[in-house]
């Protein structure tokens, strides 16, 4: 007792006192009393009634909470037992695996897009029901709505600090979200005809790509909102324009069966990518870390590193994934695999391998160097539209003058978000 002061003594008699009394031991009550000398008169209404009771179930909860933390750290220090490099290569190859750690539900119409935030846990998701939510993939909680378009939103994305999230929609508007504060709707930028299907950040976050029923893109100023650039050559609905992680060049992709490279700076048609049999639904950039692998696949000499821009993959309404070389426009293989139209396409952060989703409910992994598919994960239980892996800023540069760059640019994490025409978002981890 000597740990107590005079008045915490006090307060432990008068609870104890209080116990005693509640509990009908009134020998032991009047011991008590006669033993430490308190002056006491129970009553229900003090703040002694229950104390010893609330004292008690607390010091149970810390120790759970030590033993739940002591298990915890005893499983860390085994998985720090294995060795660093089978550890390393044990995250670096992995894929989606079923089931889902999240199923995130709210939107009530089909879910067409969905973007991760590149430093926080927080997932944006476009929706036909007119409305973006926000969500926090990590906990797998729902955050907030943003309401301001009026009709089916298509696209979501959020520029390279996180700080601006770029929308579009049926309603002919593109709109950009302050994330710092409270997600208003800071700018609202107007300029196509027809429904606006996708929008992007271009690197540098100065400006932003648009594609559009209207058959056409743009290209915007963020500050100004104005109209930088029409670039006019499809024939048919563009369904999405993607910059490569340098920006000098874009890849659409349209309802008229083709694939188109541009030079962004003035409008210039690069290339077309010409085999696909129906519409195009997607179109994405290989990283540079893909190109050994694609190179293995097309039989080709692995020259060094290229610059970004050198490979696309297309996904198409034809049920095929296709991978070009962009400098010539000869296509390197065609995936066939899925049994509808392939919708979604991203690449794997290790480069060995490319996931894509469909409206046969899966998704796919399809190892590059060889182009065959390697695992098949019943996602859904309706059409895959959108598929995204998540973003995260690497904090340091590498300490060597190599390895500098690559310290600055982003760093992958191990998260994937899935979603479609079922309302629902499916957040995979490992």
């Amino acid at each position: 007792m000597a740990l107590l002061s005079d008045r915490q003594k006090e307060e432990l008699h008068k609870s104890m006192l209080e116990y005693l009394h509640t509990s009908n031991f009134t020998a032991a009550y009047n011991a008590l009393k006669e033993d430490t000398g308190v002056e006491y008169t129970p009553d229900p209404k003090a703040k002694y009634a229950g104390l010893l009771e609330k004292k008690w179930t607390s010091v149970i909860r810390l120790q759970k909470k030590i033993m739940d933390l002591e298990t915890r750290n005893a499983s860390l220090q085994e998985e720090l037992s294995i060795a660093p490099s089978k550890r390393a290569a044990m995250q670096a190859d992995w894929v989606p695996r079923a089931p889902a750690a999240h199923v995130l539900t709210g939107h009530r119409g089909h879910i067409t897009r969905v973007a991760f935030h590149p430093q926080y846990s927080i997932l944006a998701s476009a929706s036909e029901d007119a409305t973006v939510k926000i969500w926090d993939w990590e906990t797998g909680e729902f955050e907030r709505t943003l309401k301001g378009h009026h009709r089916a939103v298509h696209d979501v994305d959020f520029d390279h600090k996180g700080h601006l999230l770029v929308t579009c929609s049926s309603d002919l508007f593109i709109k950009i979200w302050d994330s710092e504060n409270e997600w208003k709707n800071t700018k609202t930028l107007s300029g196509h005809d027809h429904s606006v299907s996708s929008v992007r950040f271009m690197p540098g976050d100065q400006y932003i790509v648009s594609a559009s029923r209207d058959s056409t893109i743009r290209v915007f100023d963020v500050a100004s909102t104005h109209l930088v650039r029409t670039i006019s050559g499809h024939s048919e609905w563009v369904r999405c324009a993607v910059p490569s992680d340098d920006g000098r060049l874009l890849a659409s992709a349209s309802k008229d069966k083709t694939a188109k490279l541009w030079d962004p700076l003035t409008g210039e048609c690069k290339g077309e990518l010409r085999g696909h049999d129906n519409e195009l639904e997607t179109v994405c950039f290989a990283p540079v870390a893909a190109y050994a692998a694609i190179r293995e696949l097309a039989g080709l000499p692995n020259v060094g590193s290229k610059g970004p821009g050198a490979y696309v993959a297309t996904g198409s309404r034809d049920k095929t994934i296709k991978l070009w070389d962009v400098q010539s426009g000869q296509m390197i293989k065609n995936l066939p695999g899925h049994d509808n139209w392939v919708r979604a396409l991203v690449f794997h952060p290790s480069g060995k391998l490319l996931l894509s989703a469909a409206d046969d409910k899966t998704i796919r992994v399809w190892e590059l160097s060889t182009g065959r598919c390697m695992k098949t994960v019943e996602a859904h239980s309706h059409f895959v539209a959108t598929l995204a892996w998540g973003r995260q800023r690497v904090s340091t540069a590498k300490s060597n003058g190599a390895d500098a760059k690559a310290g600055e640019a982003e760093k992958l994490v191990n998260v994937v978000a899935s979603a479609g025409v079922d309302q629902i978002i499916k957040i995979w981890l490992p």
